[in-house]
């Protein structure tokens, strides 16, 4: 499968401003997915989307392309993401496309890699797969308020024991996507509702930090604690 890597990197955080070439370890965040993805091998490109002309200039150094920047109607905090994937692929041939956000600098080479082998063996029988993880906040014990009173947001199971009283073990397993990385077949970019998962979405479970992200300020300050465990990497270009 020929397969390129979309980074996507608005200059505008609002949660943590700056965050897509925050440094870290010595490395501005970004640093660590571009690098990923190159050492993976599976990528006939790495091509960074950005609307920053600073992004721009740090992806190139790390070994990224960056054909162009991205337009402001494209870079808003509510812009979908099938908007700016359309535009990064409409002049490319490859069969597949992988979105790695900046966010996760602990998923590797060898997560992509990983998650690729899945991916070929896969198919045709599913559209896209996803990275995902256990929930730790189970929805089955989230309330919606209404006024003065709250509903519970799920429909409580089975009769017995609503959900928002019963034990973490004992509820089914509910799983949320992560940052780490999405792989999906070109052909969910087409027809009247592109998408960019398609509707037969597997499951890429990560394991240990693969499926860190950097959101929220109190990140940072963990992944500095956990700097021991991102990958040596280096400039590209002076």
């Amino acid at each position: 499968m020929s397969a390129v890597a979309l980074v996507p990197a608005r200059g505008g955080s609002q949660r943590v401003p700056g965050k897509n070439v925050l440094p870290l370890a010595g490395h501005p965040l970004i640093a660590y997915t571009i690098a990923a993805a190159r050492e993976s091998g599976v990528f006939t490109d790495v091509v960074v989307s950005t609307d920053a002309a600073e992004i721009a200039e740090v992806a190139r150094e790390y070994g990224a392309s960056v054909p162009e920047l991205r337009p402001a109607e494209l870079a808003g905090s509510t812009s979908p993401d099938i908007e700016w994937v359309a535009r990064a692929m409409r002049d490319r041939d490859e069969a597949v496309f992988s979105i790695l956000r900046p966010t996760s600098p602990f998923r590797t080479a060898a997560t992509i890699r990983r998650a690729f082998e899945q991916f070929a063996v896969l198919g045709d029988g599913v559209d896209s797969l996803r990275a995902v993880e256990l929930v730790k906040q189970h929805p089955g014990k989230m309330w919606v308020v209404e006024g003065d009173l709250m509903r519970p947001l799920l429909e409580q199971g089975d009769g017995t024991a609503p959900y928002h009283s019963t034990q973490y073990a004992a509820l089914p397993q509910v799983h949320v996507q992560n940052s780490s990385l999405e792989i999906a077949h070109r052909h969910v970019l087409d027809g009247p509702h592109p998408t960019i998962a398609g509707a037969r979405v597997a499951p890429f479970f990560t394991e240990g930090l693969e499926g860190f992200s950097i959101d929220y300020p109190e990140d940072v300050e963990r992944a500095e604690r956990l700097a021991e465990h991102l990958p040596a990497i280096e400039r590209i270009t002076a």
